[in-house]
């Protein structure tokens, strides 16, 4: 799922990597691979994580985990990176969910009832990127479908999410809603219907495997 996601990333192109399973797409990415990586927590030009015992304690990406930089790279405080998301500089944000609609809503920062440090800046991402794919397994622990016809839990933004990549497959979010774009290997188209709670239009020609 995450070195699939990654093969959506474009040469040139400036990208946020959101909490969670995006963050690990940048080790996916081939090496001296020309794009700008950026983290709310202020650098862009971010290379790949490191262990503890290699790594700078003091780079860090917005979910913790110890990063490199590359040539090139640039430091700078909250303001200066919220800055570059309002102003509509990320070509793309790549996002975790909890459950995403099949008009793009997403939510992502609250499950009521657990704590939540705040919508943090999710919601600026999900608003101001110019694209906004999410990263998520297909299903919860329970086995509940995370692909929902409404969202139930408190919502980030509205009708932004246009990718979802899963661990069973990609999915686009349109005006129709749900569409099936790839199926993971081992995966059957059928399984997918079943895992998704909505209606997931299929189309009628051979599906490309990941």
């Amino acid at each position: 799922m995450v070195a699939r996601a990654a093969r959506e990333i474009q040469p040139g192109m400036v990208v946020n990597l959101g909490i969670g399973l995006p963050t690990k797409v940048v080790n996916h990415l081939p090496a001296n691979f020309p794009v700008c990586l950026h983290t709310e927590n202020g650098l862009a030009g971010i290379g790949p994580t490191l262990p503890p015992d290699e790594a700078d304690r003091n780079l860090i990406d917005a979910g913790g985990a110890y990063v490199s930089t590359i040539p090139g790279s640039a430091f700078f405080d909250s303001a200066t990176s919220f800055a570059l998301v309002r102003s509509g500089r990320l070509d793309l944000t790549m996002l975790g969910a909890f459950e995403v609609a099949a008009n793009g809503d997403l939510a992502n920062w609250k499950i009521p009832g657990k704590f939540s440090p705040g919508v943090g800046g999710g919601i600026e991402l999900a608003q101001k990127a110019r694209r906004v794919a999410v990263l998520t397994t297909h299903t919860d622990r329970a086995g509940n479908s995370k692909l929902k016809a409404q969202c139930t839990l408190p919502l980030t933004a509205q009708a932004c999410v246009v990718r979802i990549f899963t661990d069973m497959a990609v999915i686009d979010v349109g005006p129709n809603g749900f569409t099936l774009v790839e199926i993971a290997q081992g995966v059957t188209v059928a399984e997918v219907i079943d895992a998704t709670d909505a209606p997931l239009h299929v189309p009628d020609t051979q599906l490309p495997i990941f």
